[in-house]
């Protein structure tokens, strides 16, 4: 059986390590995401949960972390400026772009993503 593959964005990424219900489907997916999103949510559990969980995180995903190559950053600021009304974060931008360029949905609950292509919405 093949796995679903996912580009996961931060809130995504909050989300499952969270263990949230809407989540939980996806929590044998394979994940790909970015060094942006792994340090939001770094932060994030930094923050709220202090170093061990967050050293722990960082551990167990950076194995997921896909490098962001010239030719996406183009991508990604003229998504950004194109999209400049939604107000979408640079790390999403890139994210986005990402998943676009590999043909993988987004996976977000991000609400500035909810109506565009190659999203897989999760509130």
């Amino acid at each position: 059986m093949t796995k679903n593959i996912f580009l996961f964005d931060s809130y995504a990424l909050i989300e499952i390590v969270g263990g949230r219900e809407n989540y939980l489907k996806y929590q044998d997916a394979i994940v790909l995401t970015t060094e942006l999103n792994i340090f939001e949510v770094y932060f994030r559990m930094l923050e709220d949960f202090g170093e061990e969980k967050a050293d722990f995180f960082l551990n167990n995903y950076w194995k997921y972390v896909k490098e962001i190559e010239p030719h996406i950053i183009q991508n990604a600021a003229k998504f950004k400026l194109k999209h400049k009304k939604r107000n979408v974060s640079m790390t999403d931008c890139i994210g986005y772009t990402l998943a676009d360029h590999w043909c993988i949905p987004f996976l977000t609950g991000d609400k500035e993503f909810k109506d565009l292509p190659n999203v897989e919405f999760v509130k």
